[in-house]
């Protein structure tokens, strides 16, 4: 039998409802116990349209050594995520695991301040295309780009692609 896969998708306020709430539920579907960290614990966040989502952990209890996967949605979110010091050093981590990171759309925002996309294929909504290219990525125009263990989208319409992608490399299909 197949051992659990842990998950975490950062959250914060202005998330994008879609781009946070289908990979979730996908990786669900797979099996995988997916759980939000965001500043506070118990706290009820709220996407850009209205979607609530309660995070189970606060970023000071983030832990990559517990962690099999990483979900980083768009929106606004992405923005206030990476002024953690502590989600930073846990992208950092996860990333230097070789463990699969998803990100989409805006979610670019905190990989570049991880400061892990120095030589790395990845995609992002065309809006930071110019900061991921800054921050030394090799920005390609794809529904969905796959380097390692990075996996990247732009924007809702490539979340079919994008949830597929991020659950065959976390469950060893890719």
């Amino acid at each position: 039998m197949t051992r659990t896969k842990n998950v975490i998708c950062l959250l914060d306020d202005e998330f994008e409802d879609l781009e946070l709430w289908y990979p979730v539920y996908r990786a669900r579907e797979e099996g995988a116990e997916v759980r939000f960290a965001a500043p506070e614990k118990g706290r009820k966040y709220v996407g850009k349209y209205g979607v609530p989502a309660v995070s189970d952990l606060s970023y000071d209890e983030l832990d990559a050594s517990a962690a099999d996967g990483l979900l980083v949605p768009g929106g606004w979110a992405p923005d206030k995520i990476r002024r953690s010091p502590k989600v930073l050093e846990f992208v950092r981590q996860m990333n230097e695991a070789g463990k699969p990171i998803g990100q989409i759309c805006h979610a670019g925002w905190v990989l570049i301040s991880a400061n892990i996309l120095r030589g790395r294929k990845a995609t992002s909504t065309p809006g930071i295309r110019d900061d991921m290219e800054n921050a030394g990525a090799i920005w390609l125009d794809e529904p969905v780009v796959v380097d390692g263990n990075l996996v990247s989208s732009r924007r809702p319409p490539d979340l079919p692609e994008y949830a597929k992608a991020f659950c065959d490399l976390l469950y060893g299909r890719r």
